[in-house]
């Protein structure tokens, strides 16, 4: 048994403006997502790039193990030089760290790049610790180094 569907010419010409704006909007937001979201650094600032990584394996029983890491796992600065650092989120949802010992903190998400900026004032190596996987039990420790020089 068939359908037959009668359209009249105004509802031709609303389905046409609807497709018309959902084009519209989807080219829009789609373009949003392509500018830029970084703002340059100024032209003292060192610009570190960092990334998640996620190494999985099983175990000889079967059981799946999970390590979490920054890379590259130690980017070396300047004393008295500003830093931005750029962290890329590539694997997990979300690792909330810290920067212990210069007061600094963020939160990565997967697919989005957290910004931070500081100035480190005095030389020496801090740790930067994802506190999701602090410890084997969450696939951590996740710790990248900062050496200040």
């Amino acid at each position: 048994m068939s359908k037959i569907v009668i359209l009249n010419r105004k509802k031709i010409q609303f389905y046409t403006i609807l497709a018309v704006v959902v084009i519209l909007a989807g080219a829009y937001f789609g373009w949003q997502q392509t500018k830029p979201t970084l703002a340059p650094a100024g032209e003292n600032t060192q610009v570190i790039q960092l990334v998640t990584g996620e190494f999985t394996a099983t175990s000889d029983s079967g059981k799946k193990l999970e390590s979490y890491v920054f890379y590259p796992g130690t980017v070396i600065v300047h004393k008295g030089q500003p830093v931005e650092l750029r962290i890329s989120g590539v694997n997990g949802q979300s690792h909330p760290f810290v920067i212990e010992g210069l007061d600094v903190s963020g939160e990565i998400h997967k697919g989005k790049t957290t910004i931070v900026r500081f100035t480190p004032k005095e030389a020496g190596v801090y740790s930067i610790i994802c506190q999701t996987h602090s410890d084997p039990k969450s696939g951590g420790p996740m710790v990248g180094y900062l050496v200040v020089q």
